[in-house]
């Protein structure tokens, strides 16, 4: 198994593809647990990057390709797929470079916020079919990482397709910001081609069962409307603003206290695959290990900070 290389202060010293906890559901996870107060310190406490509408690239990673970009703007870091004239389909240096970027992620302090995207009109039309090079195998998963689960919260910016395997990266992120115009689907369902990187698992996880089978029965066309509606995506924007919102969004989830927002969502995430004993346990543990953070927030609200929603 691979490792992912740390800061010391990390301190992630476990093998990729352990389960952090007795009880966990099968899965993969870039934190370490039960090492220190909040699994991720340095995530959470490390100032972000200040913004700059520039993006830049943070060193050379001979895993990247030009198909494949990582640049950072602001608090966040974009990973943007660049295949337009395949509809940015996966092959496997696709894969391979997409594993890089999220190992950057992962290891860049300053980046709080992955923003996952595709260039030319289209997020993402799946494995490329015409390759047929993908590892099934691999502990990352064919299509990159949706096998593993990041330490830090990720977006997807969607205009265009949105299709089969790109279809499996949307919902591997946390938040989904469309355009009007972008389509959804299991589209591989005409080709054979089986779900296998999170698709049968995830879908389900965000718009219910009954309709997660209706998408991957039929393989129909699900358009940018109807996926709002449904709850497969968070926001609904105008063509072209997907990026743009998508930095807005990743700034004012930087600008929150990290440990109790990292820690949140951690519960959320584990604690779907348990019974609901366990992960209100879950909930109670981690909550627990953040509370110094929640009486620093409470007493600047009752200095009279954050009222009316302010902040938010």
């Amino acid at each position: 198994m691979p490792r992912f290389v740390r800061p010391a202060s990390y301190r992630c010293q476990r093998p990729l593809g352990d389960l952090p906890f007795p009880g966990q559901r099968p899965g993969r996870t870039l934190w370490e647990p039960g090492v220190a107060t909040n699994p991720v310190t340095r995530a959470a406490t490390s100032p972000p990057a200040p913004f700059t509408s520039r993006a830049r690239d943070l060193w050379d990673d001979p895993a990247m390709s030009d198909e494949v970009r990582y640049e950072r703007r602001g608090a966040a870091a974009v990973l943007t797929i660049d295949r337009p004239e395949r509809r940015n389909a996966v092959d496997a240096a696709t894969a391979e470079a997409l594993r890089g970027g999220l190992e950057r992620f992962e290891a860049d302090d300053g980046a709080r916020v992955l923003i996952l995207t595709g260039a030319g009109g289209a997020f993402c039309a799946g494995a490329d079919l015409k390759a047929i090079d993908l590892d099934v195998d691999h502990p990352g998963g064919p299509m990159g990482f949706t096998r593993l689960t990041p330490s830090k919260p990720s977006i997807a910016a969607i205009d265009g397709w949105c299709l089969a395997g790109g279809l499996e990266l949307a919902v591997w992120c946390d938040l989904r910001i469309a355009t009007r115009g972008s389509t959804f689907g299991c589209f591989e369902r005409r080709w054979g081609v089986p779900l296998i990187d999170g698709g049968t698992q995830r879908l389900p996880r965000i718009v219910g069962l009954g309709r997660a089978m209706d998408m991957i029965l039929t393989g129909r066309p699900v358009e940018a409307e109807e996926a709002e509606r449904i709850g497969l995506i968070s926001q609904l924007v105008e063509e072209g603003q997907h990026l743009a919102r998508s930095l807005e969004l990743a700034e004012r989830l930087a600008a929150f206290p990290q440990e109790t927002m990292l820690s949140d969502r951690r519960a959320a995430l584990e604690g779907a695959g348990l019974p609901l004993p366990d992960g209100l346990d879950l909930e109670h543990r981690l909550g627990r290990e953040v509370l110094e953070v929640a009486a620093r927030g409470a007493a600047r609200f009752a200095a009279g900070e954050g009222r009316h929603g302010a902040g938010l």
